[in-house]
């Protein structure tokens, strides 16, 4: 079951890696959930038991599949970690997982993606910000399409939604209904009614995070806590879901 808006507005997707920002998210009125462990370094795995508490709640929610941060070039023996946290997804009720993969040249490794979407068989695909680092993103578009996904999460290439937005449209233009291009990275309340009525997309992507400050000096000292860190707003989520809706906000 994929996520939908009333009336048919845009599908608000909201990324969290800890279980208050789960919480969060909902309660500000996310229409879907992306499962991320370390959103600090764009997302990788989310744990069994975050998973399986996903699982539980009453919104769609997709798993991040990536075992390790860097390149998307993986290992058979990654490969294999990859299809098991699948199955972790699969296992805990999730809607989806959202993954992606390159070859040492930089373009899409059908094979490598080919093999995961058939072991992810019954659950929802995304393909994730991988697509930013392909050289042609038109024949990525092309190879997304064949393999199956619902989705590509994209930035156009670029640090944010924002400086991708030519890149973004064209992409929209050229998928022309046969895959949903969903932007993300920086979509924030002040931005998302441009981004909206720019592109016209059906689906966007934000993490809804505000900065905070650990008061826990000992625990900053002993380097079990950053000194500031990212949390998810609930009120940041309502604003951007009414913008979306065309009721307008600010956060």
């Amino acid at each position: 079951m994929q996520a939908s808006s009333p009336q048919g507005k845009p599908v608000l997707e909201i990324c969290v890696d800890n279980a208050e920002g789960l919480f969060a998210a909902i309660e500000g009125g996310a229409d879907r959930i992306e499962l991320c462990f370390a959103l600090s370094v764009g997302g990788l795995t989310p744990s069994r038991g975050f998973m399986e508490l996903a699982g539980r709640q009453p919104i769609p929610c997709y798993a991040m599949i990536r075992p390790r941060a860097g390149n998307f070039q993986f290992t058979p023996e990654e490969v294999l970690v990859m299809k098991a946290d699948i199955d972790a997804a699969r296992a805990a009720g999730l809607t989806g997982v959202v993954i992606g993969a390159c070859r040492s040249d930089g373009r899409l490794d059908e094979e490598v993606l080919g093999s995961l979407c058939r072991h992810a068989a019954g659950l929802d695909l995304t393909l994730h910000r991988a697509f930013d680092t392909v050289p042609d993103k038109h024949e990525a578009l092309e190879t997304a399409i064949r393999l199956g996904f619902s989705r590509i999460l994209t930035s156009g290439g670029q640090q944010t939604a924002m400086q991708g937005m030519d890149q973004l449209a064209d992409l929209i233009q050229r998928a022309a209904g046969r895959i949903t291009i969903m932007p993300g990275s920086g979509v924030r309340p002040d931005n998302a009614a441009h981004l909206i009525e720019r592109l016209g997309a059906s689906e966007l992507h934000a993490s809804c995070s505000s900065r905070t400050v650990e008061e826990n000096t000992t625990l900053v000292e002993l380097s079990f806590a950053a000194r500031e860190a990212l949390k998810t707003s609930a009120s940041c989520v309502a604003a951007l879901r009414k913008i979306l809706h065309g009721e307008g906000a600010a956060c």
